[in-house]
């Protein structure tokens, strides 16, 4: 496929797309037009006509989508049709409960190993992944190709472990540390800032009762 650049906007839906489609090809559905899947995502026709046009549009008119076909295709440009090895950092309420998420395995997204210092914590596990000392976690990473950091550390610890994270070759942290990380250019972060979230839910709750 030739390289274009995409908006972030788009690429922020295509995961959308990807969850839709994937709760239509288990219902049973084999194909569907873009006014289908305009009425059960609240998405324009028009909007997902364009979405899917970046990356060679996929339908035919008069036919509409191939929904495994499409599915199949989006999850290829999202990078899940190949496996991706992944450790969490912190092995706490939030790492513990993101590692029994059994999605992540379904999609590609294998957790190998949940890394902490606290003594009471290492040598046990968590469903079937263990808890290993962060002292391990350089020959880990390299053992295992990692690829993907999940980091769940209080905000005072999260910078300090990006900087080991990025010096053992992980190339992709997804960040629940409620802080910025400064990595190089060629480290993909993912923030996931859960307070803004629920900030913004605040906000649009209070717009509501305002109307």
């Amino acid at each position: 496929m030739e390289e274009r650049q995409i908006s972030k906007a788009v690429i922020k839906r295509l995961p959308r797309y990807y969850r839709y489609l994937g709760e239509i090809l288990d219902s049973g559905m084999e194909r569907i037009s873009s006014g289908e899947l305009s009425s059960r995502m609240k998405v324009t026709a028009s909007q997902i006509r364009q979405d899917l046009n970046h990356f060679g549009g996929f339908g035919q008119q008069g036919y509409g989508y191939n929904v495994k076909y499409l599915h199949d295709e989006i999850g290829k440009i999202l990078g899940i049709d190949q496996s991706h090895n992944m450790v969490v950092i912190g092995g706490g309420n939030m790492g513990q409960a993101l590692s029994k998420y059994a999605s992540f395995e379904k999609n590609g997204f294998k957790i190998k190993g949940i890394f902490d210092v606290n003594p009471d914590l290492i040598g046990k596990k968590i469903g079937n992944i263990q808890i290993y000392p962060t002292s391990d976690l350089r020959e880990f990473v390299k053992r295992e190709k990692i690829e993907i950091a999940v980091l769940t550390l209080p905000k005072s610890a999260a910078s300090e472990m990006a900087d080991i994270l990025v010096s053992c070759g992980i190339k992709a942290i997804w960040n629940f540390a409620h802080t910025d990380l400064n990595v190089p250019k060629d480290v993909v972060v993912e923030n996931v800032h859960l307070f803004d979230s629920l900030l913004r839910l605040s906000y649009n709750l209070s717009s509501y009762e305002k109307e």
